[in-house]
């Protein structure tokens, strides 16, 4: 499969860049998050939001300090922790931080089954659909997952993509694993695997244009990524990671939403202008099927430039947050952390710890090119 390198940049340069990019798209977001009135969020932040803000008294996420992570963030953290320990992923440690450090732990004693609780002042539903099935109702694992549409899996797991960008069967066993522990909807993981299968070719040097949903299709006749096609013979073949069994994936649409988007942003007739209002076009929900669109349409058209990538999702309103985590990701990977401006960095808490953390993720299985 032939590469294309629009930068000079390295693999575990871009790696570094996708986690790092997500780490700042949550943090733009927690100031300015879910306003769907945008009359509203431009009252509250301005014409234009380019910076991190601190959440107004009152609103989502009240007490967190501007450049702070969300719980997303946390989460993500989390995983490259994980990551790093193992030297790649392993479930049973996952959850056992997850439990540790998100469940129990007297700093989180604030987690319950309420949405404004826990760390970075919000827990989505999935995640208390897991506290409450794990801790209140003392279930195993592999029973604890539920129907939530969103993109919580998916914003952690993008860190897994970066460990293993250019091994797509392992990224797609790790990933279908841990999106399983919280999210048990097909559309929802098939959305989340694709997500990851174009942030790894991404992370490799291939660019997010017409061609790429190609790409994916060819995976899936690899028998790398598990998805159902009639046209392949090998998308049969079924996935394994620590014991755990996946099955083949029917929604293979989700594979073709990338071409699809990156048609629409290359097209001089069909522009969405200005860019933040794809959050119009495609849905200012949280939905998973809402946020991804946006984030490759915004990823495509703005591949170079990182800044105007996550301003315009965060500016779009609804959930900006994910949508900026998700495009911040995309676009990180294109750029690389050496493209990011150094602003975006300096404004992150705990800027040189997440950088750190970002390299020895990107580092365990890169071969750089």
């Amino acid at each position: 499969m032939p590469k294309y390198h629009a930068s000079p940049t390295t693999q575990t340069d871009r790696a570094a860049g996708a986690i790092m990019g997500a780490f700042i798209g949550d943090a733009l977001g927690v100031g300015p998050h879910w306003y769907y009135d945008l009359a509203e969020l431009r009252r509250a932040y301005g014409d234009w939001i380019d910076d991190y803000t601190t959440p107004l008294p009152g609103h989502y996420h009240e007490g967190v300090k501007a450049g702070e992570p969300s719980q997303s963030g946390v989460i993500l953290r989390l995983t490259l922790a994980s990551l790093i320990s193992h030297q790649g992923y392993k479930q049973a440690d996952f959850c056992q931080r997850l439990e540790q450090d998100l469940f129990t732990q007297l700093e989180f004693t604030k987690l319950d089954s309420s949405a404004k609780q826990g760390p970075g002042g919000y827990t989505s539903q999935s995640i208390r659909e897991t506290w409450h099935k794990r801790v209140q109702l003392q279930l195993p694992w592999e029973k604890c997952a539920g129907p939530a549409d969103n993109t919580e899996a998916l914003e952690r797991t993008l860190g897994i993509a970066a460990c293993y960008a250019g091994q797509p069967k392992s990224l797609s066993a790790a990933v279908c694993a841990n999106t399983r522990l919280t999210q048990d909807d097909e559309m929802v993981l098939a959305h989340t695997l694709a997500f990851n299968g174009v942030l790894g070719l991404l992370i490799e040097g291939h660019a997010l244009d017409a061609t790429l949903s190609d790409k994916l299709l060819a995976q899936v006749d690899q028998g790398e990524l598990p998805f159902c096609l009639s046209s392949t013979s090998n998308a049969a073949q079924a996935l394994d990671l620590d014991d755990l069994s996946d099955t083949n994936l029917s929604c293979a649409d989700a594979l073709l939403t990338p071409a699809y988007m990156a048609n629409l942003a290359a097209s001089s007739e069909t522009h969405i202008e200005p860019a933040w209002r794809v959050s119009e076009a495609y849905g200012m929900a949280c939905s998973i099927y809402q946020l991804v669109p946006a984030a490759y349409y915004l990823a495509a058209r703005f591949s170079n430039d990182f800044e105007s990538a996550v301003l315009h999702a965060i500016n779009g309103g609804g959930h900006n947050m994910a949508r900026a985590m998700l495009t911040g990701a995309l676009v990180g990977a294109q750029v690389g952390l050496s493209g990011i401006p150094q602003r975006f960095i300096d404004g992150l808490a705990n800027s040189e710890e997440l950088v750190a953390l970002a390299k020895q993720v990107a580092e365990i299985n890169t071969c750089e090119e």
